[in-house]
């Protein structure tokens, strides 16, 4: 029986009848010719999260996002209006990288007022226009104005930078719908206390989604984050959610869990007590405004349990708010068929005192465990799926946004494909 309401159709999963119900293939994980469709049929056309505004914070700021498995590296910067521009990471004289520090490959981020490419010394406005040109009498007719920086699509969402290699991808906030729109006004803009982390994880990227868009392995894989007495319980009771959503290409899932402080101390391990932090974060909610009264889009069930939602934005982000009053993101960038870079950022409002610093930092350094034992099991979970000697697996109700993904990712490449593109034709 079960412990939360379900739609009336009986499941999540038959609440969105174009998912079925029967076993899902996970080819799409290991195959090299799908894996380069999918570069181009979702990677090349969609909005692409590359950071928050706060590591923008004046005129002249800047970073750089390498984005290899697209062939290419950006600039991302704010202008001399403050507007935030994105530009290829490419002079247009010869073709050497524009900003980069003591090793070409690794990303960079500062403050200038202009980028100056260290092969010839040719200068860009913060505009991205071609200011200076080394001895440019010795160019034919040379028009800076047609040699500026190339640009793409980037706009901001709540704080929230997107890029698009696609110039004719529709606006951003079209693309991320009424479904994204339910979390306006959340106050991500007091949450400027960062703690972030990325590791190199053997497994596709879609893998890594599935592990955090599902809880039912929680319970087991992650019983040591509990004491023994409340993991036994857990995993007695297993996993159900308050409520999936799927608005494709974007999906969530909503969950009970996360309450702070838990309703008994003796639940959670001294250091947690102690400083009144853990897993699910501080347990102290900040005092700011917007978060005694959410944005209509968390917490859908409007359960009184609500202790985490999680957003899929697709393709490769997952925005996580916590009821203490913190979120974090997740981004997988592929490497190739069968690897990716997984990036972590948890986001906090500014301790003020040491005691709340110890707290977020406790918080920064448990969840990265957590995340790392997904790490860990998925990649034993690629090298099974390389074997090929099982393709389908069947899916549960609580999995519903695993089915949701690899099902719209695998149409999405068929049609890249019928279009007369792809390597299966």
């Amino acid at each position: 029986m079960a412990h939360f309401t379900k739609p009336a159709t009986g499941s999540w999963t038959t609440n969105y009848p174009e998912l079925g119900t029967g076993p899902v293939d996970f080819t799409d994980s290991i195959d090299p010719a799908f894996y380069e469709d999918e570069k181009a049929a979702i990677f090349r056309k969609s909005w692409l999260n590359v950071g928050r505004v706060n590591k923008l914070p004046r005129v002249g700021s800047y970073f750089t996002k390498e984005l290899p498995f697209l062939n290419t590296s950006i600039v991302i910067v704010r202008d001399s209006e403050k507007e935030v521009r994105a530009f290829y990471n490419i002079c247009r004289h010869r073709g050497n990288k524009l900003v980069w520090n003591d090793y070409p490959n690794e990303e960079v981020q500062g403050v200038c007022r202009q980028f100056t490419c260290k092969y010839h010394a040719w200068r860009y406005s913060l505009e991205g226009e071609l200011t200076f040109v080394q001895q440019e009498k010795e160019f034919f007719d040379l028009d800076k104005g047609q040699y500026g920086l190339k640009g793409l699509r980037c706009e901001v969402w709540q704080g929230f930078i997107f890029v698009n290699l696609d110039d004719n991808a529709k606006p951003l906030e079209e693309y991320l719908g009424p479904f994204l729109k339910g979390v306006e006004g959340y106050p991500f803009h007091e949450m400027t206390e960062v703690y972030s982390y990325k590791a190199e994880i053997g497994a596709n990227w879609k893998l890594f989604i599935d592990a955090f868009a599902e809880f039912y392995h929680a319970p087991v894989l992650h019983q040591k984050q509990a004491v023994k007495d409340e993991a036994d319980k857990l995993i007695g009771t297993g996993f159900e959610a308050l409520h999936y959503e799927v608005a494709a290409p974007h999906s969530m899932v909503s969950s009970w869990g996360g309450m702070a402080p838990p309703k008994d101390p003796s639940m959670v391990k001294p250091i947690e007590r102690e400083l009144r932090s853990g897993l699910f974060g501080p347990w102290d909610r900040p005092d700011i405004d917007g978060l005694d009264e959410l944005p209509e889009g968390l917490n859908p069930a409007r359960h009184r349990a609500w202790g985490i939602d999680e957003f899929e934005i697709f393709p490769n982000m997952s925005l996580l708010f916590w009821a203490p009053g913190w979120f974090l993101t997740y981004h997988y960038w592929p490497t190739s068929v069968s690897s990716h870079t997984f990036e972590a950022s948890l986001y906090f409002v500014p301790a003020k005192n040491a005691r709340q610093r110890l707290g977020q930092e406790l918080a920064a350094v448990t969840f990265k465990e957590y995340a790392l034992q997904d790490a860990n099991t998925l990649e034993a979970t690629q090298k099974m799926l390389e074997t090929r000697a099982i393709k389908e697996f069947p899916l549960n109700d609580q999995e519903v946004l695993l089915r949701h993904l690899h099902t719209h990712v695998q149409k999405i490449v068929a049609d890249h494909r019928a279009n007369g593109n792809g390597k299966a034709n």
